[in-house]
Parts: C-alpha cells; sequence; structure tokens
C-alpha cells in the first residue's frame, strides 16, 4: 500500500513534472541552436553542435518517459494484484453465504413435511360425516 501511495502522490507526478520541464527546455535548445546556426561562421560545427544536443535531449526525453512508463505500469501492477485479492475475498464470501444460506436437501425435506397440514379441514370432516351417514 505504501509504494502504491509513494507511486500516485510522488513518483508519477514528478515524471510528469519532469516530462513537462524537459519540453520547455528542448524549446530553449532548439532555439539556441536555431540561433547559433544562423550567427556561426563555421556552419559544419554549428550543424555538428545541433546534433549533439539533439541527441542528448533525445536520450533525456526516452528516458524520462521510459521512467514514467515503467511507473504507471508498476502502479496498474500493483491495482491488478489488489483486485484479485478483492475477489478471492468476494468470491470466499459468496461461497460461505451459499452454505449458510442454503439449508441441506435434508433440512429442506423436513421442513416441507413440518409445513404440511395433517388434519384434514373441517369442511372435509364434514362432507365424510354426511356422505357416511347416508350409506
Amino acid at each position: 500500500m505504501a509504494e502504491l501511495q509513494m507511486l500516485l502522490e510522488e513518483e508519477i507526478p514528478a515524471g510528469r513534472s519532469a516530462l513537462v520541464d524537459s519540453f520547455s527546455n528542448l524549446d530553449q535548445v532548439a532555439e539556441y541552436c536555431e540561433n547559433n546556426y544562423v550567427q556561426s561562421t563555421d556552419k559544419q560545427r554549428a550543424l555538428e553542435e545541433t546534433k549533439s544536443f539533439t541527441t542528448q535531449s533525445l536520450a533525456s526525453v526516452s528516458y524520462l518517459i521510459n521512467t514514467l512508463a515503467n511507473n504507471v505500469l508498476q502502479l496498474l501492477d500493483i491495482q491488478a494484484s489488489q483486485l484479485r485479492r478483492m475477489e478471492s475475498s468476494l468470491n470466499h464470501i459468496t461461497q460461505v453465504s451459499d452454505v449458510t444460506m442454503t439449508p441441506p436437501p435434508s433440512h429442506i425435506q423436513h421442513i416441507n413435511i413440518s409445513t404440511v397440514c395433517l388434519r384434514p379441514s373441517t369442511f372435509t370432516t364434514r362432507k365424510w360425516r354426511d356422505e357416511r351417514s347416508e350409506s
């Protein structure tokens, strides 16, 4: 749980913030490279410097994206594990409630037998007496 909280409250927001900062830094680097190339008398050297900055910047952004993606995957793994535990608990509760709520068949038969009216009704008794007396 502490790991999940740390990911949600610290690492993922920090990774996102680093990507946002990287965006503004890339914009500044691009502006610098463009101005440097335009103002430079040695265009080849300015181009090589631009290539170097581009390579470093792309590597930095790739690293930040990879780190953030790994943190998100770790978060999803933790949440999936929590869901599996919750599902297992719910299945256990369902099984226990099914066992305790459904009486076994012998109890059902006993309940059915005890709910059957064993005495004939008054109407049936009178009718039987009347028929008997007529005969």
